[in-house]
């Protein structure tokens, strides 16, 4: 189908989808809401700041370093590492297939890869790609909870292991892993096997320090912190040898070639100011949020599942549950017509109809994955933005679950 055709359905359906009187917007993990600090921030670098070339030698190209250097000086502050160790990509996912890619290209002794089994599919997909390349990829299992089977890692490491990749926070189910536990256990096996932590989730809203762990690598993403899009970045810690995966003109930094989005850099480290600034309440806030979604749902709608742990080994800002007896994707059709905004099964992967593979490794069966719901409250929401969205949800599951073949006498 042509753009052109595409444009006009879209067109129609958001004609006929019409403007709820009420919105709340739950679907964080994918996109969405930004600070306006960090809107400003970006409206000032685009005006003057950062309009220049931050490589070049004339007094624009200057001010747009400037703003570079802050930004990046901000940042490194932030995760507690140097700022010559962080590299600006334009995504978590192109900071992903750096760590991974990168350091496979950097050397050619080691050959294996340790993965968790639920890992962003930036993490699993780079990782599959060198498995076809002569690779050896070893899957770490998780608990029906998240959690990273530690006894069967410790048994994997060893001499041939060139990366173990583990996100300290699961995007979709919210597990915290015991990152310092990870560390402790790849170094010790081999002080050579390096270990990459896809941080995108916990950055700013878990204990992440760098400085206390010993990872070599670690991803982040502006929009996860309610910043811009189109920039992340990946620290690489002194001595970590990676080769570039993409070729071009280079400004700045080693790694990452072409032009540095510095507007959306300059919103990244305001958005980090923010966090940082107001992290005990918004900590607070996004977790009393969270509770309360998990527990008004199963207290007004039957037949669901938590997905994930719970209390402080869940992040502060996830809220994952499967409906049974009902189709995800219809789900939040049903609830964006009443302005609330969520996603269902691998946010990754919404517009094909694929069961999450993370929750296929914690257990769940195909029906129930099918069914999942992805909410993430964020600073901006209030306690009345989730009582409404409380008050649509069992209106909400019961219309679709009767229109679904799956229910019980269905």
């Amino acid at each position: 189908m042509k753009i052109s055709d595409l444009s006009t359905d879209v067109a129609a359906l958001l004609e006929s989808h019409g403007i709820p009187e009420r919105e709340v917007y739950l679907d964080s993990e994918n996109s969405g809401l930004v600070f306006p600090e960090a809107i400003r921030a970006m409206v000032r670098a685009y005006a003057g700041g950062g309009m220049g070339h931050p490589s070049i030698t004339h007094r624009k190209g200057w001010e747009s370093y400037e703003t570079l250097l802050s930004a990046t000086r901000t940042i490194a502050e932030a995760v507690r590492c140097q700022p010559d160790e962080l590299v600006f990509t334009h995504s978590g996912t192109e900071a992903n297939n750096l760590a991974i890619t990168g350091l496979a290209r950097a050397q050619k002794t080691r050959k294996t890869l340790l993965i968790s089994d639920i890992e962003h599919l930036s993490v699993t997909f780079p990782a599959e790609q060198l498995q076809k390349e002569g690779y050896r990829v070893v899957i770490i299992p998780v608990d029906r909870e998240g959690f990273v089977n530690l006894e069967y890692l410790e048994d994997q490491v060893g001499s041939d292991t060139l990366l173990v990749s583990i996100a300290p926070v699961n995007h979709e189910i919210g597990t915290v892993q015991d990152v310092r536990a990870i560390t402790e256990i790849v170094k010790d096996r081999d002080p050579g096997a390096a270990v990459h932590l896809d941080s995108c989730d916990a950055f700013c809203k878990t204990d992440l320090d760098l400085g206390k762990t010993r990872a070599d690598l670690a991803s982040f993403s502006s929009h996860k912190i309610y910043g811009p899009k189109g920039a992340g970045a990946l620290f690489v810690r002194e001595g970590t040898g990676l080769d570039p995966i993409i070729r071009g003109q280079l400004s700045t930094q080693k790694l990452w070639a072409g032009v540095e989005n510095v507007p959306a850099i300059a919103g990244f480290a305001t958005a980090v100011e923010m966090m940082q600034k107001n992290r005990a309440a918004y900590l607070a806030l996004m977790t009393r949020l969270r509770d309360r979604l998990i527990a008004g749902i199963a207290g007004s709608i039957t037949d669901t599942l938590l997905n994930g742990p719970t209390g402080d080994h869940r992040a502060p800002d996830n809220v994952n549950i499967s409906f049974l007896y009902c189709e995800g994707e219809a789900l939040t059709v049903e609830l964006s017509l009443k302005g609330i905004y969520v996603s269902s099964g691998s946010a990754c992967t919404s517009r094909v109809l694929q069961p999450s593979h993370v929750l296929l490794a914690i257990r769940r069966k195909y029906e129930e994955a099918h069914g999942s719901i992805l909410m993430k409250p964020t600073p901006f929401h209030t306690e009345s933005d989730i009582e409404y969205v409380l008050t649509c949800f069992p209106d909400a599951v019961g219309r679709i679950r009767s229109l679904s073949p799956l229910k019980p006498g269905g």
